[in-house]
């Protein structure tokens, strides 16, 4: 990650689809990290998978048509 690159969050429509998404990008050894939905972007709870931004199109490419996905956020 580069310095000032920041982070993004990707939220998805249940837990089991955060635990898919979350076998599937170790597979892939793209970095990233399960943490609690931010409270700004959703007052439910649960997971959302924290990546460094720089990884935005390898992370939409290995979980396209795998894992549904409710959106993509960027951490601040």
């Amino acid at each position: 990650m580069t310095p000032g690159e920041g982070f993004l969050v990707v939220l998805f429509v249940s837990v089991s689809h955060a635990l898919k998404a979350e076998k599937i990008l170790k597979g892939e050894g793209i970095p990233f990290k399960l943490i609690p939905v931010p409270r700004h972007l959703s007052s439910d709870c649960g997971v959302c998978l924290r990546f460094p931004a720089g990884f935005r199109e390898r992370v939409l490419h290995a979980l396209s048509g795998k894992v549904e996905i409710e959106g993509i956020h960027s951490l601040e």
